[in-house]
């Protein structure tokens, strides 16, 4: 079946297909929600309906976790939810792993984008992906005790667990003059704890391990019996710079499950929210990526506005973090007309000074010489791994869940989504310049095409034993909320799937024929979160 054909026929030409493929007996489906299609199947037919799908098919894998569903079905559950931009649908594929035979084939040789999600399901479930390359741990460090897995129904949070001792291993580089650099995982700056190893000659890096995991804080082990608005708690604490895509993406998993259709009001609302999200850190990563070479004029001119944005966030919502707005069902906070009118105003005033600033930058010929050609993200590699946001649009991946996969209002307005093919530091620059400015258009859109009407829907409790995705663009790129309900309408399963996930892993690859000095810009054109993978 050719990929184009998909999108054409949609959802329905997908389930023939896959009946097709597997035999009409060895699937269950349904399609409980609108582009969204839930299908079940032995874990022995993943390895071929993966490949398939990837493959020839045009999905992407972007979000594959493990359940401990002994209580309610008697063993363990893995789910896959694999993306079809063009179709705009997604599909989670549910395969049961029994309690007695805790193993199933990794699709990972084949599939690369499963690579940390099979070694984090072996970490926190004791489940065996088979056939995995790396047979390290990467959620729990070495001195964690085997045979405890924090994340099976039976750990609980209160346990006492005592540390054993051992050392990661990392990957050695053999050579006449090869060195390795430790940095971290303490680092100089106020950032959380990542270690970063180094193999070098001279200032040519060779090659790059990084080591994190560092900080669990036990987010999804917290949110299990939570009723829908304690989890929103914590979903939007999980990262501080995408606070409020997180919580729209587990709001949207929420309404879902409750059978609530949001007001129009509110879907503008958050798209307005979202944006201006996107514009702060855009704007401030800008600046950020100049202290990567000491060049101090950018850094503090985007901190400077950076900040006036933040204090527009507070201005309007209360809140400079965007927190505390949104809420299953809808908004808390309404947009009255003389905060659109000030929204308005700032945002042309900034308009007009980060492009006097990107002009200085782009103009400015011993930063371009810093950032171009720097830290070059391969495309190939950025799709093997399913890069996301900038960093992937910068090598060359066309892809924003903002159009291919609509959310909030974002199917009432217009914007492009840039592209660049050259994968360096510069196409990530410029990727946040380009989208700065349409996201300012976005928000001018929503602000004009904003129905009058309610804020928020009633929301009752979470369908029992029923999950559903909520998928969000973060400034970071793509986040994916996963969410169950349990027998009592609670939620029984949260899982966050961030764009840092994805991105951090791609990262390394960029780094190998750079010089150490380097790295800083290289990481801060990244700008990756440690915190989305502490959860």
């Amino acid at each position: 079946m050719a990929v184009q054909e998909l999108p054409l026929a949609g959802p329905k030409a997908f389930l023939a297909q896959v009946k097709k493929l597997l035999g009409q007996d060895k699937i269950l489906s349904r399609t409980p929600y609108p582009a969204e299609i839930h299908l079940e199947t032995g874990k022995d037919d993943i390895p071929h309906l993966a490949v398939t799908m990837c493959r020839d098919w045009g999905f992407c894998l972007i979000q594959l976790l493990a359940n401990d569903e002994r209580e309610t079905r008697g063993g363990f559950m893995l789910y896959y939810t694999f993306a079809h931009d063009q179709g705009k649908f997604c599909v989670t594929v549910g395969c049961p792993v029994a309690a007695d035979q805790p193993v199933f084939p990794s699709i990972t040789p084949d599939v690369p984008a499963a690579h940390w999600y099979e070694r984090e399901i072996r970490d926190l479930f004791g489940l065996e992906p088979q056939g995995h390359p790396d047979t390290r741990r990467l959620a729990l460090h070495k001195d964690w005790p085997k045979r405890v897995f924090p994340l099976r129904r039976d750990f609980s949070l209160e346990s006492e667990v005592p540390r054993t001792g051992g050392q990661f291993s990392f990957k050695q580089v053999q050579g006449e003059g090869v060195m390795q650099i430790p940095v971290g995982p303490i680092h100089a700056g106020i950032i959380e704890p990542g270690h970063f190893r180094f193999s070098a000659v001279g200032e040519n890096i060779i090659n790059l391990e990084a080591r994190l995991f560092y900080t669990h804080r036990g987010m999804e082990k917290l949110g299990e019996g939570r009723t829908p608005q304690q989890g929103l708690l914590l979903a939007e604490r999980i990262c501080g710079a995408c606070s409020f895509s997180h919580a729209t993406a587990y709001c949207q998993a929420v309404e879902k499950l409750a059978g609530v259709q949001i007001p129009a009001r509110a879907a503008f609302i958050r798209t307005v929210a979202m944006e201006l999200e996107r514009i702060y850190n855009h704007v401030g990563d800008v600046g950020n990526i100049c202290a990567g070479i000491g060049f101090a004029f950018g850094t503090m001119h985007g901190a400077r506005l950076k900040e006036d944005l933040l204090c527009l966030n507070e201005a309007v919502f209360g809140t400079r973090f965007l927190r505390g707005i949104n809420t299953p069902g809808g908004v808390r906070r309404d947009l009255v007309s003389t905060s659109q009118a000030l929204i308005s105003k700032t945002l042309t005033a900034v308009a007009a000074d980060f492009r006097e600033l990107c002009d200085i930058l782009l103009s400015t010929e011993s930063y371009l010489d810093r950032v171009q050609g720097t830290g070059v993200l391969k495309q190939q590699v950025a799709a093997d791994l399913h890069a996301v946001g900038p960093a992937a649009r910068a090598a060359g991946i066309d892809r924003d869940t903002r159009r291919d996969h609509p959310h909030a209002a974002y199917d009432r307005v217009s914007f492009k989504v840039p592209v660049y093919p050259r994968g360096d530091v510069l196409a990530r620059v410029r990727v946040r310049i380009d989208e700065v400015f349409e996201s300012m258009e976005i928000i001018s859109q929503a602000l004009a095409l904003m129905p009058e009407g309610e804020i928020k829907a009633a929301v009752g409790p979470l369908k029992p034993l029923s999950y559903a995705i909520g998928i969000t663009e973060s400034p970071r790129g793509e986040n994916v909320h996963f969410v169950m309900g349990g027998p009592d309408g609670r939620v029984f399963r949260h899982m966050v799937r961030s764009a840092s996930y994805c991105n951090w892993p791609v990262l390394p690859t960029t780094v190998p024929g750079n010089i150490v000095p380097d790295f800083p810009l290289i990481n801060k054109s990244f700008e990756l979160c440690y915190s989305c993978l502490d959860r």
